[in-house]
């Protein structure tokens, strides 16, 4: 009986431990262009209220021979003609455990597509996994970002 109740104690204390030590995903993030593998845009990513995760482009990376657009024209509302500068690329992502996220939408500034987001944080905390997907998230692409800060 006394065994049990150590056990009991032992494991609580790993539970507490993991999210106690789990990485935060607030901060400034390098987008990585999955394509060319160059520098897209810096994300500045913010724990919201209810406790969900929105990213929000400060920055958008010169590339040659790229002309970075400067509003979401073929976006849906209320996207449509905003500054992508500025523009919350991404919403209501939430934790399900240590480093791993789900349950949010990404939006793509240059065709105007929404996605399902999921994502999965390296265990130090310098790089983000986020896969944008339609449906399963097996048909989908997975972009990495670097913690900039």
């Amino acid at each position: 009986m006394q065994r049990n109740i150590i056990w009991a104690s032992f494991a609580g204390l790993l539970s507490f431990s993991s999210t106690l030590f789990a990485q935060d995903l607030t901060g400034i993030w390098q987008q990585i262009d999955d394509k060319t593998g160059s520098p897209k845009a810096l994300i500045d990513i913010r724990k919201e209220q209810n406790g969900t995760f929105t990213g929000k482009i400060t920055k958008i990376t010169p590339r040659p021979g790229y002309t970075p657009r400067e509003k979401c024209v073929d976006c849906p509302s209320p996207y449509t003609n905003q500054p992508i500068l500025g523009l919350d690329v991404f919403k209501n992502l939430k934790s399900d455990g240590e480093n791993v996220y789900s349950g949010g939408k990404i939006l793509d500034p240059l065709s105007g597509k929404i996605y399902n987001l999921k994502g999965k944080q390296s265990a130090n905390g310098k790089r983000l996994l986020l896969r944008g997907y339609i449906g399963i998230s097996a048909i989908g692409r997975t972009q990495t970002w670097i913690r900039q800060d």
